[in-house]
């Protein structure tokens, strides 16, 4: 019984001694399980506070930007028919859509640079690994192994350094752009932003630079051109290097054929077919006097400096006549030169020459020449540089003549004068040929320009009313307060003097000249669109004599040598002491052009040169070759 109880007792020890065992193991098998949580909870804490660190020391940049694609863009100034007068950009590019690109260009671009773009999430690993297979064998970085997304994450967000780390962030973007957005968005994107030299950024302006022709009209095989060039724009450009360009338009239609985009017969065809570059002059230069007034003027419409996001610039120059205003002016200047050469063996300094050339009544300017060579001198002597006008602002004393009683039958009297005041105490002007007619008509004075008559006219019409029309006629400079106003004292610029012309042949009304008919986005909203208004400034009976008697000064007056166009035309000669300057304004028909002939130096033009043997004959060489049409 003892034995038996003996043994109870030792099962029951046992038992509570196993029971205690198990109430403590309990405890601590959770305090373990937390341990072990909390351990990996802090591993993992730290794992992203390291990789959080390692982004942050990276650098990676945000992607949303890539999403809300806004590159720099060319803003273009077009012609009256809208071709490219000057593009003028940071980067020269014009973002066009995937539906206005040739169904082709696209799948030519990824056959050269990405063929298994479509299958890969912006990162190709066999392509990698093909590139550090190529790198190790020729001991460099002779291959990439850049994917198109690649390709838009280094352009759009990285440097071009050439570094393992820059590689290693545009492997992290290129996976975060392809998740971000569609491979159409990254074509999109791609086509518009990869740079293929001569200054071009993306497919249209490169289509524009090598073939004249926008995107969406050209070949396949101007496409595989295209395509070929990003991997090195300058060894493979066809304007520079034609071999090379055209070795590598074969491999990329052989790319296309192997990845099944066309056939063996249409490559072939393709590669056959003579290339048609851009070989055509820089036309900026040509028109570069008039571009730079029209820069100025949309600088102060937009209250900025020219923005480069694409907007579209509509100018009213018409590229016939402003080739002939530089044939003109050219030639006439040359003439101008020889005749003065022939009479002094060392004379060397060749003048310079402007022109202006504004529609009647719109007053829109077809043509602006501001020099004879944009490229040597961007001075500009038509719309900037001031000069006496000499008997070319004869018609305004006379006007203000007309709209205070007189008309151009009444009397004058063209006699010596002597009138107190000037340096010397008096100032006597003098006609040109230094011969007087007493008793002349107002018709007769302003065809041959008699200097006694006029200052006569202006004493008795007085200098308030003179002054009064100029600013009316939109002559801005500061008017002499004297009577040498009335032989042309005045400091002009050619073009105020031209527009001034205008209410002469438009019955009365003014418009100030028009360079821009309107700016527009490259989406086609408007930013500013020309209003037409013009004012009154004369009378229709004084406009109407007015313009009858500038038709007398070709007719048998000063200007003959601009006689012999058909149709009704009229205009003024000009010349300032000493010959400095020669001038003509004249008309013909539906044009208001006028010319400036002299020396940045304000130097002599020489013995003989003046408005009428100088300036009108370049004025008859430039209506004869435009017409005068609209």
């Amino acid at each position: 019984m003892s034995l038996e109880k003996n043994t109870k007792t030792r099962n029951r020890s046992a038992a509570a001694k196993n029971t205690r065992k198990t109430v403590r193991r309990k405890p601590y098998g959770e305090k373990h399980i937390i341990g072990f949580l909390f351990g990996i909870c802090c591993l993992l804490t730290v794992f992203l506070a390291a990789l959080l660190s390692a982004m942050v020391a990276l650098r990676i940049p945000d992607i949303r930007s890539v999403a809300h694609y806004q590159p720099l863009q060319t803003t273009f100034i077009l012609d009256r028919h809208g071709d490219v007068l000057e593009r003028i950009y940071k980067e020269n590019r014009t973002v066009v859509p995937l539906s206005r690109m040739p169904e082709l260009l696209p799948k030519a671009f990824v056959a050269a640079e990405d063929g298994r773009f479509f299958e890969h999430k912006g990162l190709d690993f066999v392509s990698v690994l093909r590139a550090v297979f190529v790198n190790i064998k020729r001991g460099g970085r002779a291959q990439g192994g850049s994917t198109i997304t690649q390709q838009v994450a280094r352009s759009l967000l990285l440097t071009r350094e050439k570094t393992y780390l820059r590689k290693f962030k545009e492997a992290i973007l290129a996976w975060r752009i392809d998740s971000l957005l569609s491979k159409e968005d990254i074509l999109y994107i791609y086509l518009n932003q990869i740079y293929l030299g001569s200054g071009a950024y993306g497919v249209e302006a490169a289509s524009q630079v090598y073939f004249d022709k926008p995107v969406h009209q050209l070949t396949l095989g101007e496409i595989a051109v295209l395509a070929g060039l990003p991997q090195a724009p300058s060894k493979y450009s066809p304007l520079n290097h034609l071999e090379r360009a055209v070795a590598r338009q074969r491999y990329v239609l052989n790319r296309m054929t192997a990845d099944g985009y066309i056939d063996a017969q249409t490559a072939r065809g393709a590669f056959e077919k003579d290339l048609r570059l851009n070989r055509t002059a820089d036309k900026s230069l040509e028109s570069g006097y008039y571009t730079e007034i029209v820069k100025k003027r949309v600088g102060r419409i937009l209250q900025s400096s020219l923005p480069a996001t694409g907007i579209i610039i509509h100018t009213y120059l018409d590229p016939t006549m402003q080739k002939a205003a530089v044939d003109a002016v050219r030639a006439g200047v040359k003439a101008s030169f020889g005749r003065q050469a022939r009479l002094d063996s060392g004379k060397k300094k060749v003048p310079q020459g402007a022109l202006v050339s504004i529609e009647t009544c719109s007053s829109k300017v077809r043509a602006l020449l501001g020099g004879t060579d944009f490229s040597a001198t961007s001075y500009d002597r038509a719309a900037i540089a001031r000069r006496p006008a000499g008997s070319a602002f004869k018609p305004v004393v006379f006007s203000a003549a007309l709209e205070n009683g007189w008309s151009s039958g009444s009397m004058i009297l063209d006699a010596p004068l002597s009138i107190a005041g000037g340096a010397r105490g008096r100032w006597t002007p003098k006609n040109y040929s230094g011969r007087y007619h007493g008793e002349v008509s107002l018709a007769d004075a302003l065809a041959h320009s008699y200097n006694t008559a006029a200052v006569r006219l202006l004493q008795k019409v007085g200098l308030n009313p003179v002054h009064d029309l100029s600013t009316r006629l939109g002559i801005t400079s500061e008017m002499p307060g004297d009577l040498s106003i009335a032989l042309g004292s005045v400091d002009v610029t050619l073009l105020e003097l031209s527009a001034a012309y205008s209410p002469f042949i438009c019955g009365g009304m003014y418009t100030p000249p028009v360079f821009i008919d309107r700016i527009e986005k490259g989406d086609g909203t408007v930013l500013f669109q020309r209003d037409f208004s013009p004012r009154k400034i004369l009378s229709k009976r004084g406009a109407a004599e007015m313009k009858s008697m500038l038709s007398r000064v070709i007719a048998d007056g000063t200007g003959k040598r601009a006689a012999g166009l058909n149709g009704e035309c009229g205009g003024k000669t000009g010349t300032s002491d000493d010959s400095r300057d020669a001038w003509f304004i004249g008309f013909h028909e539906n044009n208001i052009t006028g010319i400036w002939v002299g020396h940045d130096q304000n130097e002599g033009l020489g013995k003989g040169e003046n408005g009428g043997r100088t300036a009108a004959p370049i004025w008859f060489d430039y209506m004869r070759k435009t017409g005068g049409v609209r």
